[in-house]
């Protein structure tokens, strides 16, 4: 599929250039490589700023606005270009395009467009040769040429149009043409319906000046839907690589303390044997980005990771969505069934997160899978056979959950081969200021600020704070702090630090001054938690899905802790 759509970009004349949300480049295709001068395999995973100089890619990754139609220089020639953010199916931003193309010798011609043969000649030679249609009107907006682009696109043929009104091919719209013969000056971006079937179309046009006098207009017309096909194109291939690859390596955890570096040594190990692991730590501390590094290092790199969140798939459904369904297993089945993620992880990782939120059913289900090595689909008698590596993670305390009986104790044992405990932030502070770095290097590069450094005070405040919700509290606050600074602003100081850092300080504050009330380790926890949580669910008006989603949580374990708490 991957190879597929790259022959159909390198064969097209528009140039492409693609990049994820953090500006690395991710496509450049042969006509990207010709009017550039750079060649692909130099640039493909370098940032686009250091490849293309004033590029605008950044700032529609920012925007998430597109810019249509835009004219400029580029390498000593004329380019039209289209620039376009990428959205996922959830409407997030996931990279953004630019569209090209070469039109200088085209804007050349047009502006010296006579009536004498020889030119006549050599323009319409150029504009045939030219994939995007092109019609020229005279001074009375009456048509004298088009290319062969144009009639595939309006169903219209040189007799059709030559010697007929501009208005003659618009199906919706203004024309472009008569703006211009109206107004001498160019238009541009304008959506427009044209020809038999009103094809939706971006238009522009120029006047055609020949010694000062108006004799004409030229117009280039885009069809939009070519390139909307092409972005559903990349979005399908985009959506196909995320589902089957896993994006970090062992070099992308941030950190040089021993804590950590134990952790990540252990995890190396683990990569090395087939055996199931278990990854253990509180919210945010990194536990799917080990799980990542893991299958990267393993053998199995290069065949399928899939990852399920355990506690985010509704409890009727995960059955089904783990291990699959036969056609007609019940009222509402795809026909044809539908394939497990078991099955589409075969030969390579599954990572089961959250696994301390599975019911007894789907544990009893899950120990099988472990033992027989297969999997049974939904209304099938038929198991199939399966090779994939599982690593589960969690941040229940697994041994409590299976004296409460939430938890099987068979399942626990298998599940526990090699366990990985992934230590708190606050265990580990001296991190702190690498994570600080690469964060901002992030968020330099995602909101467009320029910030090389963070103030001795700020980075002490930070320090002292004990960050419960981890790295992923910290990557949360950091990228706050980032929009506080100003684009003229290369320092963090303690005035940009948001004010949430103040707020769970003075939670820390009051379990510290009532700790004669409570001297056990336990209860300080729980209280700080229910104090915690009962703020969070206040500041978010009671609703509390967005409320666990601040917290860095699903939102069964919100409602399991609501009820643990005995939160009202």
């Amino acid at each position: 599929m991957r190879k597929d759509i790259q022959k159909i970009l390198d064969s097209t004349h528009d140039a492409m250039i693609a990049v994820d949300t953090k500006g690395i480049i991710t496509i450049f295709n042969k006509s990207a490589e010709r009017l550039t001068g750079h060649k692909a395999i130099e640039v493909m995973g370098k940032n686009v700023e250091q490849v293309i100089e004033h590029t605008r890619l950044p700032i529609i990754l920012k925007t998430g606005k597109s810019e249509l139609n835009q004219q400029q220089p580029l390498n000593n020639i004329t380019i039209i270009t289209n620039r376009m953010p990428v959205f996922d199916d959830a409407g997030e931003i996931v990279g953004a395009i630019a569209v090209f193309r070469d039109i200088s010798e085209l804007i050349e011609l047009a502006d010296k467009i006579t009536n004498l043969s020889e030119i006549r000649e050599t323009l319409e030679a150029t504009i045939n040769a030219t994939q995007d249609a092109i019609s020229v009107v005279d001074e009375k907006g009456i048509g004298i040429l088009i290319n062969p682009a144009y009639t595939r696109m309006t169903g219209y043929t040189e007799k059709d149009v030559l010697g007929k009104d501009c208005t003659f091919d618009l199906a919706e719209g203004e024309s472009v043409h008569k703006e211009v013969i109206k107004t001498g000056k160019p238009v541009k971006g304008k959506r427009l319906k044209v020809g038999l079937n009103k094809k939706e179309v971006i238009a522009e046009a120029a006047p055609i000046i020949v010694k000062g006098v108006l004799k004409g207009s030229v117009a280039i017309i885009h069809d939009l839907t070519e390139i909307n096909e092409i972005y559903e194109r990349l979005d399908q291939a985009k959506q196909i690589i995320r589902s089957l690859e896993a994006k970090y390596t062992f070099e992308d955890i941030i950190g040089d303390s021993e804590i950590l570096k134990n952790a990540m040594e252990k995890a190396r190990i683990a990569a090395d044997t087939p055996a199931t692991v278990i990854i253990r730590g509180e919210s945010g501390t990194g536990k799917e980005l080990f799980a990542h590094a893991i299958h990267n290092a393993s053998s199995r790199k290069y065949a399928q990771f899939v990852r399920v969140n355990c506690a985010a798939i509704n409890e009727n459904l995960l059955e089904s969505e783990l291990f699959g369904y036969e056609e007609g297993a019940f009222t509402g089945a795809s026909k044809g069934g539908k394939v497990g993620l078991f099955e589409k992880a075969n030969g390579g990782t599954i990572f089961l997160d959250e696994i301390g939120e599975l019911s007894l059913n789907t544990q009893a289900k899950l120990l099988r899978v472990l033992q027989e090595k297969e999997v049974l689909k939904v209304g099938s008698n038929k198991p199939i056979p399966i090779d994939v590596r599982i690593i589960s993670a969690t941040n229940v305390d697994l041994e409590k959950a299976i004296v409460e009986k939430r938890f099987r104790q068979d399942l626990y044992y298998r599940l526990n081969v090699v366990p990985i405990d992934i230590p708190a932030l606050r265990r580990h502070k001296e991190d702190i200021p690498a994570l600080v770095k690469h964060l901002i290097s992030k968020y330099n590069q995602e909101y467009g600020r320029n910030v090389s450094d963070i103030s001795k005070e700020a980075l002490e405040k930070i320090m002292a704070y004990q960050w419960v919700g981890n790295v992923r509290e910290l990557e949360n606050f950091i990228g706050r702090t980032m929009i506080n600074i100003k684009m003229h602003e290369h320092l963090i100081t303690i005035k940009h630090l948001p004010a949430l850092l103040s707020n769970h300080q003075e939670v820390l504050e009051e379990i510290v001054l009532s700790k004669t009330e409570l001297p056990n380790l336990e209860l300080n926890v729980r209280s700080f938690e229910r104090q915690w949580i009962s703020r969070v669910i206040s500041e978010h008006a009671g609703n509390r899905e967005r409320a666990a989603k601040a917290l860095g949580i699903s939102l069964r374990s919100l409602y399991y802790k609501i009820k643990q708490l005995e939160i009202e």
